[in-house]
């Protein structure tokens, strides 16, 4: 199932599943075929800015490491500033961390203390919405440095996995659900 547009209709074709990455069992959605077409590329950033027009947004902050790819394009479009949230060891300035679980363990990601100044209108973009883990993990760092949540977009949403449930209150929107 997929958002009913002709673009994400494009954008699914092109998503490859791979059976038994990185482990058996489960079916990777690799993103490479849509990154190396320029009007896919190109089609897929617009469909993650949406309605957002430049001046709207302060910083679009894209998820190590995938949500690079499409955050900073995303930016330099908006005319805004993009800031990376990083895995822990990562980022060389004084930072703020957040850990979260993990299937096995936990990780942490951080962002530079003063990335975000209070009030900063937020884009976040990420390439996967899973079971919400690292995308919750960013949020709170974002929330702790008292900045506007204008909206929080995913590439592609792997909904049976509920990931969703975790930005209850917030604008969510994904391109492409499986």
């Amino acid at each position: 199932m997929s958002t009913n547009t002709a673009a994400a209709a494009s954008l699914e074709a092109a998503i490859r599943n791979v059976p038994d990455f990185p482990k058996p069992g489960i079916q990777f959605k690799d993103i490479t075929p849509v990154l190396s077409d320029a009007a896919l590329f190109a089609s897929c950033i617009e469909q993650l800015i949406g309605s957002h027009k430049p001046g709207s947004i302060d910083v679009v902050v894209g998820i190590d490491a995938r949500g690079f790819i499409f955050a900073a394009p995303a930016a330099i479009k908006l005319g805004a500033g993009f800031v990376p949230v990083r895995k822990k060891g990562k980022l060389p300035f004084d930072t703020m961390e957040e850990s979260y679980d993990l299937e096995y363990g936990s990780n942490t990601v951080a962002i530079h203390t003063d990335a975000i100044r209070p009030g900063t209108r937020i884009l976040l973009i990420d390439d996967l919405l899973a079971t919400g883990g690292t995308a919750s993990a960013a949020l709170n760092l974002l929330q702790k440095s008292r900045a506007q949540i204008v909206e929080v977009v995913f590439f592609i949403e792997l909904a049976f996995l509920n990931g969703r449930d975790r930005f209850k209150g917030l604008p969510i929107r994904s391109l492409v659900t499986y």
